[in-house]
């Protein structure tokens, strides 16, 4: 079988498990080849101050059999960044599949990449990407003809092993679920809003709500 050449957008204050959830899934996957870029190739700075190193730039990027943008704070300032939307825009033209994790979603959405699709991102995320015309469930993975998107942060492992079988086969999923010790078993159950203590929820809230409102601020220019 032909490998798939998954490109692997990195940028500035990515969430990290948003990334390296997939890519742990993706390495391991023997019809895949894994690429990763950035704006100028080489390192950045994901949230928390870990550098991340990338193998191309947005100039000697290969063109993307499976293009996959992750979430994270750095997502904000790009939603409106020409360089990074037509980015997207190029290699989405030839992609057979396109795909993020959480709040890549909304990056996705931006690019039209979503337009006329079912998709999930962050729950915290769910109404900007209504805002932005798109059919946003709450799901952990949502599979729509070839879109697909991740929910939150952890989801990611399970968006991995969902497009490796659905290219590789179940068997392959399953060894590699298998290899990764993927056997969830949180300490918790406040995973989700519908789960967790109202009190949770709350401060949950109120953590990310100045986020929340830039971004939503961002969106409303957007659809003026």
């Amino acid at each position: 079988m032909k490998k798939l050449k998954i490109v692997m957008l990195l940028f500035p204050d990515l969430t990290i498990l948003d990334f390296v959830g997939p890519y742990d899934v993706f390495i391991k996957t023997p019809c895949f080849e894994v690429y990763t870029v950035s704006l100028n190739g080489g390192e950045i700075i994901a949230e928390g101050g870990l550098a991340v190193k990338a193998g191309y730039s947005f100039q000697n990027c290969p063109s993307a059999d499976i293009l996959f943008v992750p979430g994270g704070i750095g997502i904000t300032s790009f939603l409106t960044d020409k360089v990074y939307i037509d980015f997207l825009q190029k290699q989405g033209k030839h992609a057979k599949y396109i795909t993020s994790v959480c709040t890549g979603a909304l990056l996705l959405a931006a690019a039209g990449l979503l337009t006329g699709y079912r998709a999930t991102t962050h729950w915290r995320s769910l109404e900007l990407l209504r805002m932005l015309n798109i059919d946003a469930v709450d799901e952990r993975v949502v599979v729509d003809r070839n879109r697909i998107t991740g929910g939150g942060v952890t989801a990611g492992i399970d968006f991995g092993l969902v497009l490796a079988a659905l290219i590789c086969g179940e068997e392959s999923a399953n060894v590699i679920q298998l290899l990764l010790e993927y056997n969830p078993q949180p300490p918790f159950n406040s995973g989700s809003p519908a789960s967790a203590e109202q009190s949770t929820l709350v401060k949950a809230l109120e953590i990310t709500q100045p986020l929340f409102e830039r971004r939503r601020e961002i969106i409303d220019r957007m659809i003026l």
